[in-house]
């Protein structure tokens, strides 16, 4: 089985560094740019199943990126961004002038951190429902089907995590650039490998920087 897992592209608060969460933020044009792009690199694929989170930003993205074959997408709310509660919509310095400690421990110690207000999730939280969201979309996939998952950067994170067998305090030691593509093989969702991380080779030069600000 193979695993395409993806991010979405570029909306306009990414562009901004403005933490949107559980916002249904729309793709801006670098982003459906980088979509078809995506699309464009996996032209060829034999794709047998196509899952993505319900937000607009990755449903789109899929879309795009499945060009004449978006009719077989299929949605998961287990794959919505982790929610901020009170940081949506926020910059990172408005953050650290209104919860300063909160924003320090989210970079320094994330799996410690529980976001603040109502609809605020924890790491485990957004793992506990991402994980079994991936399971159902390989439920019945043979070990020569391509599963093409798009969703978020934080959901992204908790199942590389998990795969690389690494505690959610490391969760910033590798990234998740706009559509980017992680490459894993194995005999089935729980025996996954990861062949290729954070690849977006489609749209940035090899020593390039595809930057995203805000998770």
């Amino acid at each position: 089985m193979r695993v395409l897992l993806a991010r979405h592209g570029e909306t306009p608060w990414n562009a901004e560094g403005r933490y949107q969460g559980q916002e249904d933020i729309p793709l801006s044009p670098v982003g459906e740019a980088q979509a078809r792009a995506l699309g464009q690199r996996l032209r060829d694929a034999d794709i047998t199943r196509a899952v993505a989170s319900p937000l607009a930003r990755a449903r789109y993205t899929a879309q795009l990126a499945l060009d004449g074959r978006a009719g077989m997408l299929q949605t998961d709310p287990g794959l919505m961004e982790i929610g901020h509660g009170d940081w949506e919509g926020l910059l990172a310095s408005e953050i650290h002038a209104r919860d300063p400690k909160r924003l320090q421990a989210w970079r320094e110690a994330p799996e410690t951190v529980q976001m603040p207000g109502e609809g605020g999730e924890s790491l485990q939280q957004v793992f506990d429902r991402a994980w079994p969201a991936l399971l159902r979309a390989g439920e019945g996939l043979g070990v020569d089907d391509t599963l093409l998952v798009v969703a978020h950067d934080a959901v992204n994170r908790v199942i590389l995590c998990h795969l690389l067998g690494i505690p959610f305090k490391r969760l910033w030691t590798f990234r998740q650039a706009p559509t980017t593509l992680n490459l894993l093989e194995g005999d089935s969702i729980e025996r996954l490998d990861i062949v290729r991380l954070n690849d977006c080779s489609h749209h940035t030069a090899l020593f390039g920087e595809a930057v995203h600000r805000a998770l």
